[in-house]
């Protein structure tokens, strides 16, 4: 069994080819990947950070699948300065157009030590951003960044740190490591 922890940056989408696409856009084909390994789950092409791969069916069963509850924990560039009181309805559930979340755990926190994104995010002097850390025990499609928006903070930048018990603690962006 081949478990990889990859960083995957930005503008980089979470497969290994890209046909919908008349133009060529990065794909997990420019990492040298082991052969064999498929994502588990997925991470939005304009988010960035842990993605795992595996050529273990069960584990990426469990991994993906909603009914596994599999924690993923996000720190998240937010447009505004949201309050502790801002954040309660994510603690809650919100109710997005495909149905109510379960409750996330959500914390302000100070803005984390990433590498630069490039391209950069664009930052406007005349509003504030802060920084949030979102663990959601669901994966619905571009779910962090659709809460944020519901709750008047849109997402700047998103960065999946963890998925279960592995992080990308000590892994550069675009590089993987196998566990």
């Amino acid at each position: 069994m081949t478990t990889i922890l990859f960083n995957k940056p930005f503008g980089v989408l979470s497969q290994f080819t890209d046909a919908k696409s008349p133009t060529e856009r990065p794909t997990l084909s420019g990492f040298d990947l082991p052969k064999g390994v498929y994502a588990a789950g997925r991470l939005d092409r304009d988010s960035e950070g842990l993605l795992v791969l595996t050529d273990d069916g069960k584990l990426q069963a469990r991994l993906s699948s909603p009914k596994f509850k599999t924690p993923k924990t996000y720190l998240v560039q937010v447009e505004g300065a949201p309050t502790e009181a801002d954040l309660d309805p994510l603690r809650r559930s919100v109710t997005l157009k495909d149905g109510p979340t379960l409750p996330a755990q959500v914390r302000l926190i100070d803005p984390p030590g990433l590498w630069l994104r490039e391209p950069p995010v664009r930052v406007r002097k005349s509003i504030p951003d802060r920084w949030i850390e979102v663990t959601i025990r669901e994966g619905r499609n571009r779910q962090v960044r659709r809460m944020c928006a519901h709750i008047g903070f849109p997402c700047l930048r998103l960065v999946r740190w963890s998925v279960g018990a592995w992080t990308l603690d000590g892994i550069a962006q675009g590089a993987w490591r196998r566990v």
